[in-house]
Order: structure tokens, then C-alpha cells, then sequence
């Protein structure tokens, strides 16, 4: 039997190493020496940087960075940091040889001597130009499309607005009209009374439709949804028809949650759309928020969330489509009644907010949509395995 002690362990050649680094072209591999200047250069590195050996070697790494970096000293912060702890890794713009950029993912590590003394840095960079420009156009698109959801979403809310705008003109018109040929000068006070009064309903009600229509960035920051939700009533109120009521449940002293309040406004706006859709012409929608704990029944979450939860006595879903719903453009409205993009950005918003979205339905008895959002207690709280979670996506 051979002892564990007596296995060698194959070590490469010196020369089948530096075959090896060569041959990689994906990846820029050089070495450094403690000051920063090249002392070696493989294939990756020149077709990445452009630059052959014979030119770079001796000169400083300072010079792939772009003029405002090497200014702000920003090699200098690199080249530090790798060296009191061992490594550093840097992600922004880089210069080739002819001046061009390309976006860097780099990496530099010490390389230490037999006795632990420093003799230089090995630096690897990667062009990650494409899966940045790939990212970014990903992004757009999201934007694009969340954009696209809110427009259709005004667009459900202009009959309501338009009729209940109607009602406020026809009570500024009458009044003023009777204040005008009225010469009581009480009751023309009144009258006035009335058409101010109706002109702060419409202003206010302008300030909110203002408010969830501007196109802004992301804004995550701490909300508390009791408040969210009495600024958004009117809205709510103005989705859905006069025959369909809308009972609102909050449990007190609910907790912060920390996400973008115009993006919650819009899910929480297309969960009401799918129910009144849902129900038809007449009927009830239950929106009930409360604070609940999770123990990992919910997609893996654990901890404390509140829970928006949005109930219908609608038709209810089919079972075969319940397993499509959240898909960009999956949608069982008739055509022209809807993009199929609600359920899908509210899926979008929940994962992003390090939540989860769920769906209970039953074809008759109607349907029951629960968001879940990490309630916030000013610091990261334990997930199922006993890990630090964080509260949301910044």
C-alpha cells in the first residue's frame, strides 16, 4: 500500500505553462512587477490591447487606462489595493493601442516568493464590451416595455377620469352661472364655495394622474404602504366602474418597505385591471395588506414581508393557462384589450424588489393575487438558511 506521503504530484514545466498562457486569446494574462510596469505580455493581451510585447513591456499598466482614470489616480488606487491585500479587481473603461476603448473586467493578484516576499502582480482582463452593450439594450427594452404597461394603464383610467372631471365642470359651470345671476350675496358666497372646492378635487386629482404618468428611473426608498395606498385611491377608485366595489383591508402599523412606489402604484393598478376584467359588470375586489411571516412556503422567502393581496369573485383562470400568466405578452383578453404585459412586469417588479408574486384561482370562484415585499427594519434580515438578506435591489 503507498502511503500518501509517497504520491508526487505532477508539476508543469516552466515552458508548458508559458505554452499555456499564450494560447489563451480570450483573455488578456501579463504579468507586473511591484511598481506596475509590464514584464510580460501573452496573445490575449495583444489582440485584446493591441499592443505586441515588444512595444508594452517596460511601460506602465497606467497606460491602458483612459486619460480622466489616470488623472484621478485610479491605477495608483489599483495597484495599492492589490498589494496591502492581495488582490483587486476593477470593472470601466480601458484604451487599445489605437486609441479605441473597451469596457474591462480585470483582476490583479500578488505573486509571492518562496519566503512570502512580493516579486509582482499577475493581471488578467477581459473585454466585456458586448455583454455590457447586451445588458444595457436589456435594460432598454425593460424600460420600454414598463413604459408601454403604464400608457396602456392610463389609457383604462381616461373614462373614469373623463367622466368624473365631467362631474367637476358641470359643478364649477352651474355654480358659477347661478353666483352670476343670483343677487344674494350669501348664497353667491356658496356658489363660490362649491366651485372652489371642486376645483381642488380636479387639481388634486391632476397631481396624482401627473405623478404615476411621468417617466422617471428607477427610485427605490423606504414607503409606507398605508400611505402609498391613501395616495393612490383615487386612482383606484377611477379603475374600475361603479358597479364593482372595491373594499380596502390595512392592518395597522404595518412596516416600511423599501421599493419604487410608481412601480408598485402601476402593479398594484394592473392587479385591479385583471379583476374588474376578470369580474365583468358587477361585483366586489378585496385589497387587503398585512404583515406576514414567511418560513420558506413562498419561493424560499423567509423573514417578515407585507403582503398586498388582491381578490376577485370573477370567472376565475383555467388551470391550463395558470402556468403562462406571468409571460411578457401571454394574455387571455381578446384582442386589443390588453398587451399582456401587466402580470408580467409585476412579476418583474416583485423578483427586482427581492420579493415574490403569487396566483390562487379557480375557474368560477374567482382569483386571488398576493404580492410579497420585504418589509424593511433598517438592516438585512436572515433568509431559511440563517444568511443575511438584503431588503431590496438598489
Amino acid at each position: 500500500m503507498v502511503s500518501a506521503d509517497c504520491i508526487v504530484q505532477p508539476v508543469m514545466p516552466a515552458s508548458r505553462y508559458e505554452q499555456l498562457v499564450q494560447s489563451v486569446v480570450d483573455y488578456a494574462i501579463y504579468m507586473l512587477d511591484p511598481r506596475g510596469h509590464v514584464v510580460s505580455w501573452n496573445a490575449g493581451a495583444q489582440r485584446i490591447k493591441g499592443y505586441r510585447a515588444e512595444d508594452i513591456i517596460g511601460k506602465h499598466f497606467s497606460l491602458f487606462f483612459t486619460p480622466q482614470d489616470a488623472a484621478d489616480g485610479r491605477p495608483a488606487r489599483l495597484l495599492k489595493q492589490a498589494l496591502e491585500e492581495g488582490v483587486a479587481q476593477d470593472e470601466g473603461w480601458r484604451v487599445r493601442q489605437d486609441g479605441t476603448q473597451f469596457w474591462a473586467l480585470a483582476a490583479l493578484d500578488v505573486i509571492r516568493d518562496e519566503h512570502g516576499q512580493i516579486i509582482g502582480l499577475a493581471k488578467v482582463t477581459r473585454d466585456i464590451t458586448d455583454r455590457r452593450e447586451s445588458a444595457q439594450q436589456l435594460d432598454a427594452v425593460r424600460a420600454q416595455l414598463f413604459q408601454a404597461q403604464k400608457l396602456e394603464a392610463l389609457g383604462q383610467l381616461t373614462g373614469g377620469l373623463a367622466h368624473d372631471f365631467n362631474n367637476l365642470l358641470t359643478i364649477i359651470i352651474n355654480s358659477a352661472r347661478l353666483a352670476q345671476a343670483n343677487p344674494d350675496p350669501a348664497r353667491v358666497a356658496r356658489m363660490i364655495e362649491h366651485i372652489l372646492e371642486a376645483g381642488q378635487r380636479g387639481t388634486e386629482l391632476t397631481q396624482q394622474l401627473l405623478s404615476f404618468a411621468r417617466h422617471r428611473q428607477l427610485q427605490v426608498a423606504l414607503i409606507d404602504p398605508a400611505q402609498l395606498l391613501a395616495s393612490t385611491h383615487s386612482l383606484m377608485e377611477h379603475a374600475l366602474p361603479r358597479e364593482i366595489e372595491l373594499e380596502q383591508h390595512l392592518q395597522p402599523g404595518l412596516p416600511l418597505i423599501e421599493v419604487d412606489a410608481g412601480q408598485l402604484q402601476m402593479v398594484l393598478l394592473n392587479l385591479l385591471f385583471n379583476a374588474r376584467d376578470a369580474i365583468g359588470e358587477r361585483g366586489n375586489i378585496r385589497l387587503h395588506v398585512e404583515r406576514t411571516e414567511l418560513g420558506g412556503e413562498v419561493e424560499d422567502l423567509c423573514g417578515s414581508f407585507v403582503c398586498f393581496e388582491v381578490a376577485d369573485n370573477g370567472a376565475g383562470i383555467d388551470p391550463e393557462w395558470l402556468p403562462r400568466i406571468f409571460e411578457p405578452f401571454f394574455t387571455t383578453k381578446p384582442f386589443g384589450k390588453g398587451t399582456g404585459l401587466g402580470l408580467s412586469q409585476a412579476y418583474g417588479f416583485a423578483k427586482q424588489s427581492h420579493g415574490a408574486i403569487t396566483v390562487d384561482s379557480s375557474v368560477g370562484q374567482g382569483t386571488v393575487m398576493r404580492l410579497y415585499l420585504p418589509a424593511h427594519f433598517g438592516a438585512g434580515q436572515l433568509g431559511c438558511d440563517g444568511q443575511a438578506q438584503h431588503t431590496a435591489h438598489r
